[in-house]
């Protein structure tokens, strides 16, 4: 059986204030911001900043993400995480090559699949959410980058 996660795609961290987090990832560690969206369907305003030399894009080879979240209200799922747990690690972002087929194997293995079918992401991505009461407590997200089959 071949490994379906691919690489580490991003670690998402949730932020009370995008724009001061964006600044003190740059000041701190030199990273570029790679896009800045509002992603109205997750209820969050994000900046991936990259991580790694390379060309930019998601599922770049030797390219990674910090991707930074600030909900756009508090009952959201990221405000609600901000409330319980404050700033910090909300998830980690895996690649895949094929969401649909990873979903499937996944799913049969008897992981809850939170997303059973992909949605659209960062940087035009195709994601899905795995639970994280089935896997030690961390939110995973499945990653197929923009301009992969579908």
């Amino acid at each position: 059986m071949l490994p379906l996660l691919g690489r580490i795609d991003h670690v998402g961290i949730a932020c009370r204030d995008l724009d001061t987090a964006v600044r003190m990832y740059q000041a701190t560690f030199g990273l570029q911001v790679a896009s800045v969206e509002v992603n109205e369907e997750q209820g969050v305003r994000e900046a991936m900043l990259q991580v790694g030399a390379g060309p930019a894009g998601v599922g770049a080879p030797g390219v990674g993400y910090v991707q930074l979240l600030e909900p756009l209200a508090p009952d959201t799922p990221v405000g609600r995480f901000l409330d319980r747990r404050g700033e910090g690690i909300h998830h980690v972002g895996y690649g895949v090559a094929d969401i649909g087929q990873a979903l499937a194997e996944i799913g049969a293995t008897g992981i809850r699949l939170l997303d059973e079918r992909p949605r659209h992401g960062s940087m035009g991505a195709s994601i899905a959410f795995l639970h994280p009461g089935d896997l030690g407590g961390v939110l995973t997200e499945l990653v197929q980058a923009a301009g992969h089959p579908r």
